[in-house]
């Protein structure tokens, strides 16, 4: 299978998350795979990590910044499968001008990351041969203005599980081995400021260390807690193989991110899933969908019900580990990615 990608890659996004899991999917499983992508001054997340694989084209910019977009690689690039990841970032004027060329030589397949339907016509400007979504949420609005036989539910992908050794990472890290650790990284932080009166109290019966990685030129908020528990921020943004590195060397890792507006999802959690680190989330529209294999709340009393659960490994803890074992192995990369091969090649038997 030869399959052209308009993606975010090597990007702090869900999209790149979800492209990068199943796209090292599709070539590990023998298919070729060229990957479109934003270019260096104008792209989707809060910033470039890692370095790009020989497979990446960086040719386009945001339809809300540059709205750029070379069309030389998209017609001159071997593919008979295209897939545009996000149609709400890319620069969809310039891309429906070459769409029909694009159509000639390929099945063209949507992957919806928009949390409803959008009122913008340039939107519906594209006959896809086929639209993924990620749960049945996404479908029940999409197919209200597409055909229902062209909508496909896939997964969104989890990162395999693999565990790694608690002590063994934060001797590598420098990190206290007499401490409980908790993790947060991105732009995370900024939802779990309420959280600080009862980190502070937990900080009294398990000596506790909070740590930040966050790219942002200040985080703020966390000055309740100076000499009340020990809090080190970090101002980097951390590529996905050290991210699993701090995970391992965690106690939990904290989701303070509030219900939002439609359909949405964790891509975070996806990514992060796999390390065996429990998550304590917020119980927001972002879990929804998920039952033990997070250790949810609604407030402080629960948010340090569930830091205790994580710190003394109880049943709850338990119980958390085991069901998010569950999910990621059964939406993990590799069975999305085969999920994907299936449909394109229904796509190609039908003509």
């Amino acid at each position: 299978m030869k399959i052209g990608m308009m993606t975010a890659w090597n990007e702090t996004s869900g999209v790149s998350i979800h492209a990068e899991l199943v796209g090292k999917e599709w070539i590990k499983n023998g298919n070729k795979l060229i990957v479109f992508s934003f270019i260096e001054s104008d792209f989707h997340g809060s910033c470039l990590i890692g370095t790009d694989e020989d497979y990446i084209t960086r040719c386009f910019g945001t339809s809300i910044r540059s709205n750029y977009l070379n069309p030389i690689p998209f017609l001159k690039e071997d593919y008979d499968i295209f897939v545009a990841q996000d149609i709400g970032m890319l620069p969809r004027d310039k891309l429906a001008k070459i769409f029909p060329r694009i159509k000639k030589k390929a099945k063209t397949v949507l992957v919806v990351h928009t949390n409803k339907l959008i009122d913008d016509p340039s939107f519906y400007q594209f006959e896809w041969d086929a639209l993924c979504c990620f749960d049945y949420r996404y479908k029940n609005f999409l197919k209200e203005v597409y055909p229902e036989e062209k909508i496909h539910i896939i997964p969104f992908p989890c990162h395999p599980w693999k565990e790694g050794n608690k002590e063994e990472y934060r001797k590598k890290l420098k990190l206290p081995l007499d401490k409980k650790i908790i993790f947060v990284f991105g732009q995370k932080w900024r939802q779990m400021l309420d959280t600080v009166p009862a980190l502070a109290e937990i900080n009294g019966r398990y000596p506790t260390l909070l740590l930040i990685f966050s790219g942002a030129q200040r985080v703020y908020g966390f000055d309740a807690l100076k000499g009340k528990m020990e809090v080190e921020i970090r101002k980097e943004v951390l590529e996905k193989e050290k991210i699993y590195e701090y995970l391992y060397a965690a106690d939990t890792m904290i989701f303070g991110k509030h219900s939002t507006e439609g359909v949405v999802l964790s891509s975070t959690a996806h990514l992060i899933m796999g390390s065996g680190c429990p998550i304590i989330a917020r119980d927001s529209n972002f879990f929804e969908l998920m039952g033990e294999e997070v250790l949810k709340y609604k407030n402080l009393e629960e948010f340090k019900e569930r830091l205790i659960s994580v710190f003394e490994q109880d049943e709850n803890y338990q119980r958390c580990r085991e069901a998010a074992k569950k999910y990621v192995q059964r939406n993990s990369s590799d069975k999305v990615a085969k999920a994907f091969i299936q449909l394109f090649k229904k796509l190609k038997e039908e003509g």
